[in-house]
């Protein structure tokens, strides 16, 4: 449809009224003032700190992640590998925000060098790390009933007796003792192993392998050859069990692969950090334990109330510092503003669950262990989309070591002062070298 445009006539353009003097002059100021009037100016970002990887002792919390936090809820980092600086948040409501927003994307990581901890940065596809949605879910849905609360309960009981064994030799071969090579390491190594259905004769390589693969020691190369031999492990026994009707994970994801649901080099990256994350569960529980150890009122409070351990150890997984720096990056995928800052759509960005867990307006005195504090969720494993798959275990198996190591070892204490336990370096997981102890 056309619309006719008429033209007023000379003698209608005659006949209109003059406007007012008043109205006139108030529309030349109008056009003066809108003239000169500036823009807003947007705010100077913040500086670029550089964030160097730390090798601290103790549970000490970072200091440079301290000073950031202290500098403002939106700064900016440099990380010592990758390219450029990223953004990082460190308030508990903008970590969720972030974390549960499509707008910030694991998936554009992929595709560029970003600044990062880690020397290497070689991401793997199937990784449910670097997945955004509908994908994620896609990669999960194979893995998760090995997962799963009803799961864990079934596993209950094999966890505790591969325990029981480990605790029974280190009584009988009494103390001193060093808790993480005679239980820490060896307890979620197996318990893992069986999850992921890691054969017994092959639990020492791959346990080899996991720890190459988290340690910055022997840079790059060294990371890439143990991540070329496990992940080949890997592509061999899932190839091996496509046919499987067992319930373990490699089954599981050999299964997926047989149906169609998954290829074989997603089921491949799948796997991986899977079977990285017992070694989380070993440094923690490390913490945890050093910490109950260097501080008699709250293990007597943990000895003596048994039945009110859970606050115990929720408090204790906020508190610990369980890595360095920050972890995986995101990128924006459109302009986002939080906090009168423009995150830009392509510029990274860090969320630090550390911080977050210590956001003074969510956990008073948040430097303070308190377990009597008010409930409130922490995120020491993640939140949003991401959250840690293997949650459920790590906390059953926490449970487990402390409960049965606090119940069976009377008088459990350090064999040598604080001072001179010896911490883990050049890591992205913190926790004690070893903890030597006595009972």
């Amino acid at each position: 449809m056309t619309q006719e445009i008429t033209t007023p006539s000379p003698d209608r353009v005659a006949q209109r009224p003059a406007a007012p003097a008043v109205q006139v002059t108030r529309i030349a100021e109008i056009a003066q003032i809108t003239e000169v009037a500036p823009l807003p100016e947007e705010p100077a970002p913040p500086p670029i700190r550089d964030w160097p990887a730390l090798d601290l002792a103790g549970t000490e919390f970072d200091p440079v992640l301290r000073e950031l936090m202290r500098e403002g809820p939106i700064t900016r980092i440099r990380l010592p590998h990758g390219e450029g600086w990223a953004w990082l948040a460190t308030r508990y409501d903008d970590v969720k925000l972030i974390t549960n927003d499509p707008r910030f994307s694991r998936a554009e990581v992929t595709r560029r060098q970003v600044t990062r901890l880690a020397p290497h940065f070689k991401p793997r596809p199937g990784s449910l790390a670097w997945a955004d949605q509908p994908d994620h879910n896609r990669l999960r849905k194979p893995v998760s009933a090995a997962f799963t609360v009803g799961a864990m309960k079934r596993l209950r009981p094999r966890a505790q007796e591969l325990l029981d064994e480990l605790v029974d030799a280190l009584v009988q071969a009494g103390p001193p003792a060093d808790l993480v090579e005679r239980v820490l390491e060896p307890f979620p190594i197996a318990v893992v192993s069986e999850v992921m259905g890691v054969p017994p004769s092959d639990r020492e390589q791959v346990h080899a392998w996991t720890r190459q693969i988290i340690s910055m020691c022997g840079g790059a190369e060294a990371a890439d050859r143990a991540k070329e031999g496990m992940y080949g492990w890997i592509r061999r026994t899932v190839r091996e069990r496509r046919n499987s009707t067992a319930e373990d994970v490699l089954s599981l994801l050999g299964a997926a692969v047989g149906r169609g649901e998954i290829t074989e080099e997603e089921a491949v990256g799948l796997a991986g950090p899977l079977q990285i994350g017992g070694e989380a569960v070993t440094h923690n529980c490390g913490q945890m334990l050093y910490l109950l150890l260097t501080r008699p009122e709250l293990m007597a409070r943990t000895r003596e109330r048994p039945d009110e351990r859970g606050p115990v150890v929720d408090e204790l997984l906020r508190h610990i510092p369980h890595r360095s720096t920050v972890g995986l990056a995101r990128i924006a995928l459109e302009d986002v503003e939080l906090h009168g800052v423009r995150i830009a759509a392509g510029e990274p960005v860090y969320v630090s669950y550390l911080a977050a867990n210590r956001d003074p307006d969510v956990f008073a005195d948040p430097d303070r262990i308190d377990p009597d504090r008010e409930p409130r969720p922490h995120l020491s494993f993640g939140n949003g989309p991401h959250y840690c798959t293997g949650a459920v275990l790590a906390r059953l198996q926490t449970e487990l070591l402390i409960d049965t190591l606090l119940d069976r070892l009377p008088g459990l204490r350090l064999a040598v002062s604080p001072g001179q336990v010896a911490w883990r370096r050049q890591t992205m997981i913190r926790g004690p070298q070893a903890l030597p102890v006595t009972w």
